[in-house]
């Protein structure tokens, strides 16, 4: 059986000043039209937007209307679930993030990442009590998006258009997770662990736990700052590669024993937008790998 892996590679977020003025947006484009440009030369962007507030569900429309049928959001969850309430007494939360927009992406709608602060440990019981918690398929976010609160700005959107599985994927930033404990745990619950290159502060783990591998680059030397050499991002092209083909190379941030080998989508994201790097370093890397790649597998 042929199996067909996506390669996405975008950046994280586009509404930066730096890159209007002459480091990536052309000269005199209007700001309302960003996300359209960005969107003609990458497939993918992730959403920054939706970890500091709740949007509004127009919002969400706008963004689907300003993108190619094949353009893919990824979204940040919300702040308020990891950072304040640190995935505790977070029912009301998810249905108010779900029922704020995100699904009037339709199929445009991608993974989820749900970043942690760099404060909170890694904890089996919390952990396994947020993911039982999270909506695999857009039916089910619809669902849990109806019980939301009056929070929610604008009209609340708690429908979805097709029911299509819904991905989520954890960036941890505190060193009790480097353990095959945490490995073990996401892919028992199916939840992507992302790879974060964060120039060393934050843990980097390259185990994988999902059919999918979702990465965030924020900086090779500089944390959201610097660009990223030409080695580094041949690099990052040799794992993309290896991990869409269904490979688990070991390196020296994998903690755990290797995952079943079957072919991934891989989602990568450039936080490195001080100065405009970021959607510099995304075309280069994107020049370097196969967007989409057919590869055997059962």
């Amino acid at each position: 059986m042929i199996a067909v892996s996506e390669i996405r590679i975008g950046t994280s977020g586009w509404q930066y000043a730096e890159w209007r003025r002459g480091s990536f947006y052309p000269q005199g484009l209007v700001q309302r039209r960003e996300l359209e440009y960005l969107a003609g030369q990458l497939g993918t962007v992730e959403i920054n937007g939706t970890f500091y507030s709740l949007q509004r569900p127009e919002s969400f429309r706008t963004w689907f209307e300003q993108t190619p049928e094949d353009f893919l959001f990824a979204l940040k969850g919300g702040r308020f679930i990891t950072h304040m309430k640190q995935l505790r007494n977070v029912e009301s939360a998810l249905a108010n993030y779900f029922a704020s927009g995100p699904l009037a992406l339709g199929a445009k709608l991608g993974p989820i990442v749900w970043q942690l602060p760099p404060r909170m440990r890694f904890d089996a019981d919390r952990l396994a009590g947020f993911f039982g918690q999270l909506p695999r398929t857009t039916g089910e976010a619809a669902e849990v998006a109806k019980s939301h609160d009056d929070k929610v700005k604008g009209e609340p959107h708690t429908s979805a258009d097709a029911d299509r599985p819904l991905r989520h994927a954890l960036e941890v930033r505190h060193p009790s997770f480097a353990t095959a404990e945490c490995v073990e745990l996401l892919r028992e619950h199916g939840i992507g662990l992302v790879v974060a290159d964060s120039a060393g502060q934050f843990p980097r783990l390259d185990d994988v736990t999902a059919d999918f591998v979702y990465i965030r680059l924020h900086g090779e030397r500089e944390l959201y700052a610097g660009g990223y050499t030409d080695e580094a991002l041949r690099e990052w092209a040799r794992l993309i590669e290896a991990w869409a083909s269904g490979a688990s190379p070991r390196t020296e941030h994998t903690v755990a024993g290797e995952a079943a080998e079957r072919p991934r989508d891989v989602y990568l994201y450039f936080d490195n937008d001080e100065a405009g790097y970021a959607p510099h370093d995304a075309t280069r890397l994107a020049s370097l790998v196969h967007t989409t790649r057919a590869t055997s597998g059962s």
